[in-house]
């Protein structure tokens, strides 16, 4: 723990911006945004090494390639917004407690490994980085997680979970010019179990039922949004239809009017004729 606050910058070092702006924030939202990037904030004894951190912290994550971090996202089956910064991203793989690692690419281990803590390099294969996080997991911990496991199997049974389920659908397109680079097939949607297991009892129910609500809310959404497209293509039918009558009505007038105007035209013609030449 010392060798680690020791090795921290001074808050002297940081820009004056982000300086002021972290120095600025009250203790509770400056914990809590450690907390969000994934800091444990116990371990730094004063204001100015937790700055220190966040700073590194963000450095890091700046640092982090796009492309494996939703990459990681894929595979932890986190819903993000499609502009999502990296530092949205970060958050979302920070709250990711899941052991296990099938399914997930080199790159985004790295990140995973980075987020977590972990010492870890590019140059890491894949068992060896899998070996890495998995040591970062204590005794208790793990036999937390077994227990939690144990729990999700009764439940799964219970529910009679099917495993065939669909494909990920949470992380939006890339909708760019150029052609992104290539990321992992996704994985078999988390089942009960492994939601359990991550994340408790409750908190594993918790996170299906909110899912099983975002389905649904996005299915009524899209069909709300379906009939909506429905009925502004018939305002517009409508409207063309009321558009060609109104121009055919005023073309019609506008032909009357004309010859309205020749057949006065030529009485008035006829009527001059007669009176010069057989009435002077």
């Amino acid at each position: 723990m010392s060798s680690t606050q020791s090795n921290l910058p001074d808050t002297s070092q940081l820009p004056a911006p982000e300086a002021s702006q972290l120095q600025d924030l009250p203790k509770d939202e400056l914990e809590a945004l450690a907390d969000e990037l994934g800091l444990e904030v116990a371990r730094y004894r004063t204001r100015q090494h937790l700055v220190a951190a966040l700073h590194q912290r963000r450095q890091l994550i700046a640092t982090l390639d796009r492309d494996a971090m939703l990459d990681t996202i894929r595979w932890a089956r986190r819903s993000v917004p499609l502009n999502a910064t990296n530092e949205q991203l970060a958050q979302e793989i920070v709250r990711v407690k899941s052991m296990r690692f099938q399914g997930l690419s080199q790159q985004g281990l790295l990140v995973l490994g980075h987020l977590r803590g972990a010492s870890v390099k590019h140059t890491d294969d894949v068992p060896t980085l899998i070996r890495k996080l998995k040591k970062l997991e204590g005794f208790f911990s793990k036999l937390g997680r077994k227990q939690r496991g144990l729990i999700g199997s009764l439940v799964s049974n219970l529910l009679g979970e099917d495993q065939a389920e669909t494909d990920y659908q949470f992380l939006p397109p890339q909708q760019t010019t150029n052609a992104p680079a290539p990321i992992a097939p996704p994985s078999r949607p988390a089942s009960i179990k492994q939601e359990i297991e991550e994340a408790g009892l409750l908190g594993g129910i918790a996170g299906r039922i909110k899912k099983s609500a975002d389905s649904y809310l996005n299915h009524k959404l899209d069909e709300i949004e379906s009939r909506i497209d429905r009925k502004l293509d018939e305002i517009d039918r409508r409207l063309g239809e009321w558009r060609d009558k109104e121009i055919a009505n005023r073309i019609r007038i506008l032909k009357i009017t004309l010859w309205a105007s020749v057949i006065v035209a030529a009485f008035s013609l006829i009527y001059s004729y007669i009176k010069v030449y057989f009435y002077p």
